[in-house]
This record gives structure tokens, C-alpha cells and sequence, in this order.
């Protein structure tokens, strides 16, 4: 708690007007992702808020941003189709029964992430190779960027295609006035957010930006597509209305899940998985930017506390947004206070601004994501991409096409187990064994490199066990035995050498693979000769581990 108050802002102006800017960034991008998922856009700005509010006073760092995500809309829009489809073949058909399932699937979502804070896995995000890092923000603002075209009008008619017909489609785009005006109001944009910071830093760039576009259009009466046309054209009423109420009693309500528990429990999983993984990777992220260090663990805490409260008031869910994070933490939001003004001006825009924010042009939202789509891609992987080992340049880029082409859980897990293989690889080439005779006819084998599951092929070929002496030693002092594989191996070796009557010792073993492998079997009970000199490997561990 006093770490809490200590965080909550650092500069009070920068965290008001910055969060200020983020409430208005979210309202289009919950509306889209709420359309994506196939649910009502107030939903997913409700959603947003619990997820905002929680987070930012709670959250495993201040200046992080959290609301309904794209990469969540993806994973949940099957169950919420299959759930509308049940609730329409009932004898007395219900509407949005497949929203209704998904409040209980954020429930069990948020159980899995609470748990994975309060058992300690958030730290695991800390082995993510930096390869894997670059990947997957290359590939995030391309799909930011991507995503932003959804909001723009239509360059030609239906039909019309730049590969079917090259020549129709650049006379329509010539000619299309509404791009046009478009393109010059997102140029604007971008202008006023890259220029004005070099005039002053006391106004931030993007809030200032989205004013000034805002007014020409509306006093200028340019006719754009705002936010409120956007939501029209998708279905929606606008910003006004009530959420989902439950039209069944529990009872009947958790009948209606009967059989459909398999479907609940593994989108449930994968929206926990993918909430986790893109929540933590954000955190690094800001990590980097912000030079401080956030705690993995209180994220996972607080990421489930919010989902849960999301699925008992009838929200979206949602997770960490990059894209939002790091609009907030470049207009100077580094404290609590800028997602919690960020989270309660999102919900007075939906109760008392309804009508001002829907006359916000999209050309000035699209500007602010463009940038923070320049902002985010890591433009010095072209420079170190012929300089880094081709192992992690590979990573790189399958990291980031499978963010683009996919989703970016799978890439950044893809990416984690190409990287583990090729370090696997690596260190099953290392291991070494030098020989030498003593003064009393002991054969001595020193082991060099790590003994797992990829080098015990390499480190059983060492011995020569039928031409070697009476006595042996395998001296463990630059070696570590680290696996089940590691142990088979060393077990093998030694009752080679005592089916042939021979003594083995192992020597110089730490103290924590002495006791693996006396844990194993205790035929090495007789073979492990333990002495001072034994190593001694201090690894850094609970000291960097986030505390709860």
C-alpha cells in the first residue's frame, strides 16, 4: 500500500492530461475490438473501465494502461457466437446469451490469473529472449497500423481491387475527396504531435492534436467520420444505452452452459494465456522505456482481480494495451494517476460526454496511433539484423510475422521455444571431457559444459570404460548435472564402470546436484565423494523475484 501511494503520480498535470488522451484513443479501439467479439460496444467500454481502474491502482507498475483488447476479442468470439446460436434455439429464444456466457468465462479467466501471480509465474516473462522482444513490437505496430485502415473510408468501390483492376482503383483514390480529407486531417495530426513538443513540453502533443483536428471539423463543418459514425456504421446505437441484463434466473441460466463447459474452460484458459502473456510483455516494454522495474507478479493479480469484477458487472474483460501504454507513458503519464484519470474520464465520456465524443474525427485518432505505431517498431532491427547471430535474426522475423499473421501469444510462444532449441542445441555441442593420469594410476576425467538432455549422447562417448583403470574420477568442477537426462547419463556411466569391478568416484559436484542425484538412487551414495573444494553456484534468484 505505501508502495501504491508513493507511485501514484510524479507530475500531477502530466498524469491528468495524458491519461486525458489515452480515455480518448480508447473509446474507438473498445468499440472496434467490441465489434470484433461480436458483442454491444458498451460492453467493451465498460469493460475497459474495470480493466483501467483496477490496473492502474493495483497493477504491477504505474503508467501502464489496460482495457478490452483485440488479441482477447479474437479468442473469445467463437464461445459468444456459439452461446448466441444456443440461446436463439431455445423454446424461448433469448438474445446475447453468448455474451452472457462469456461474464462467467471472465470469472474463471480471472481465477487462473490470480493464481498465476499468487504462485509466482509472472517472473517467467523475464526469459523472453530480447529477440523476442523485438520481434513482437515489430510485429504489434504493424498490426496497429494495420488496424487503423478498418477505421478509414473506402479507397474504391466494391470490387475494385489494386491487383484486379490497378487502373480503376488509383482513379478512385485520385478522386475519393473523403480520403483525401482524411489522409491531410491524419498528416495534421502527426504534424502538430511531432513539432509542437519541439515548441513546448508543457502541452501534450497528442491531447493537443486531437483538440485541434476536432475543432477545425466540427467548427469548419468538414464532413468526416467520427466516432459516433463509426459505431453507427457497426452496428451499434452509439455510446448511450444500458449494458446486458442475465434474463434468466442462475438456474436456468447455468443450464443453458450444460454441455457447453468444455468450450467455457478452454476459451476461459486461452483468454487467461493471452491476457498474461500480452499484459507481462507490455510490462517489459514500459519497463524499458521508463528505465524502472515493474513487478510481474502484482500484474497477474491485479489483471485477474479486474477480469473478475469486469465478468460480475457485465464488461469485456480485456488486458494491458500497448498501444495505449505507450501513448500514456510518451505524454508523460509515469505515475497511477494517469490510468485512473484515464479510466474515470472514459466512463464520464460514456455517462455525460456521449454526444462531444462521438463528434471526435477518426482522422485525429488514426494520427495518434500512426505515431505511436513509429514510436513502437523497433527501427534498429534493420541495422543489427546482418550483426546479431542468425539464430535470433530468425527469431526476429518469425516473431513478427506470426504476430502479424496470427496472434501475438502464439508468436511470442513460438518465438520462446525456437529460442529454447537453438540454446538447447548450442550447449549440447559444449560439453568437453579433458584426461589426464595422477600419481597413483587414477584416471581423471574433467567434465566441462552442462550435462541435460541435449549433451548426454556427447558425454557418454567420452568414457572408455573397458580400457580404462581400476580406479576412475569424473570430476565435476566446470560441469553441472541440471536434468532427469543429465542423471541417466552419469547412473550409466557408473554402473558400466562397477559391472566391470572397477571404482568410480564422482568429485567436486555442488551441493545441488549432490543432492539430485542422491535423491535419484542411492547407488551414488558410495560414489560421490564430497570434499571442501566442492563449487558452490550462487545463483540470483528470490532476490529478483517480484514480491506479492
Amino acid at each position: 500500500m505505501k508502495k501504491l501511494f508513493q507511485n501514484f503520480t510524479f507530475n500531477i498535470k502530466d498524469d491528468v492530461f495524458s491519461g486525458l488522451t489515452v480515455a480518448l484513443a480508447l473509446v474507438p479501439e473498445a468499440v472496434a475490438f467490441a465489434f470484433v467479439a461480436g458483442i454491444d460496444p458498451l460492453v467493451a467500454l465498460y469493460g475497459a473501465f474495470i480493466m483501467g481502474l483496477i490496473t492502474s491502482l493495483f497493477g504491477g507498475r504505474p503508467g501502464m494502461i489496460s482495457g478490452a483488447t483485440g488479441a482477447m476479442a479474437v479468442v473469445m468470439v467463437n464461445m459468444i457466437q456459439q452461446g448466441n446460436e444456443v440461446g436463439l434455439a431455445m423454446a424461448e429464444p433469448i438474445n446475447n446469451l453468448g455474451t452472457q456466457w462469456l461474464f462467467i468465462t471472465l470469472l474463471i479467466v480471472g481465477v487462473l490469473q490470480v493464481s498465476s501471480g499468487l504462485f509466482k509465474l509472472g517472473k517467467f516473462v523475464r526469459l523472453i529472449p530480447h529477440s523476442v522482444m523485438m520481434g513482437f513490437v515489430n510485429g504489434l505496430a504493424i498490426v496497429i497500423f494495420r488496424s487503423q485502415f478498418g477505421m478509414m473510408p473506402d479507397i474504391a468501390p466494391e470490387g475494385v481491387t489494386i491487383m484486379s483492376d490497378t487502373g480503376a482503383w488509383f482513379q478512385a483514390f485520385f478522386s475519393n475527396a473523403e480520403v483525401w480529407t482524411m489522409l491531410g486531417l491524419i498528416g495534421l495530426t502527426m504534424g502538430i504531435m511531432y513539432f509542437l513538443p519541439m515548441l513546448t513540453k508543457k502541452a501534450p502533443s497528442a491531447l493537443v492534436a486531437i483538440i485541434v483536428v476536432a475543432a477545425i471539423t466540427i467548427f469548419g463543418s468538414i464532413d468526416v467520420g467520427t466516432v459516433g459514425s463509426f459505431i453507427v456504421e457497426g452496428g451499434g446505437s452509439g455510446l448511450e444505452g444500458s449494458l446486458p441484463t442475465l434474463q434468466l434466473d442462475l438456474g436456468d441460466y447455468f443450464s443453458t452452459i450444460t454441455g457447453h463447459w468444455g468450450l467455457i474452460f478452454s476459451t476461459a484458459f486461452l483468454l487467461a494465456a493471452v491476457g498474461l502473456i500480452e499484459s507481462l510483455m507490455t510490462l517489459n516494454l514500459v519497463d524499458e522505456i521508463t528505465e524502472t522495474r515493474g513487478s510481474g507478479n502484482i500484474e497477474c493479480i491485479a489483471q485477474g482481480s479486474a477480469n473478475i469484477l469486469s465478468g460480475l458487472f457485465g464488461g469485456m474483460g480485456g488486458c494491458a494495451m500497448i498501444g495505449q501504454s505507450i501513448i500514456n507513458v510518451n505524454s508523460g503519464g509515469r505515475g497511477r494517476l494517469s490510468g485512473l484519470v484515464a479510466a474515470l474520464a472514459l466512463l464520464g465520456f460514456v455517462l455525460f460526454g456521449a454526444d462531444l465524443i462521438e463528434q471526435i474525427p477518426l482522422a485525429a485518432l488514426i494520427g495518434v496511433m500512426f505515431m505511436v505505431v513509429i514510436g513502437t517498431f523497433a527501427w534498429s532491427s534493420f541495422r543489427i539484423i546482418n550483426k546479431i547471430p542468425r539464430a535470433d535474426a530468425f527469431v526476429l522475423i518469425v516473431v513478427s510475422a506470426i504476430t502479424v499473421w496470427q496472434d501475438l501469444a502464439i508468436a511470442v510462444i513460438a518465438g520462446v521455444i525456437i529460442s529454447a532449441l537453438v540454446f538447447a542445441w548450442r550447449n549440447a555441442t559444449m560439453i568437453r571431457a579433458r584426461k589426464s593420469i595422477k600419481d597413483n594410476g587414477t584416471k581423471v576425467y574433467e567434465i566441462w559444459g552442462p550435462l541435460f538432455f541435449g549433451s548426454v549422447q556427447t558425454f557418454t562417448s567420452k568414457f572408455d570404460v573397458r580400457e580404462d583403470p581400476d580406479k576412475v574420477e569424473i570430476d565435476f568442477i566446470e560441469s553441472r548435472v541440471t536434468d532427469h537426462s543429465g542423471i541417466e547419463a552419469v547412473r550409466s556411466v557408473c554402473e558400466k564402470y562397477l559391472s566391470m569391478g572397477k571404482d568410480v568416484k564422482l568429485v567436486h559436484l555442488s551441493p545441488e546436484c549432490r543432492e539430485l542425484l542422491l535423491n535419484a538412487d542411492t547407488i551414488f551414495e558410495e560414489i560421490i565423494q564430497a570434499s571442501k573444494d566442492d563449487p558452490n553456484y550462487k545463483v540470483v534468484t528470490n532476490s529478483m523475484d517480484d514480491e506479492i
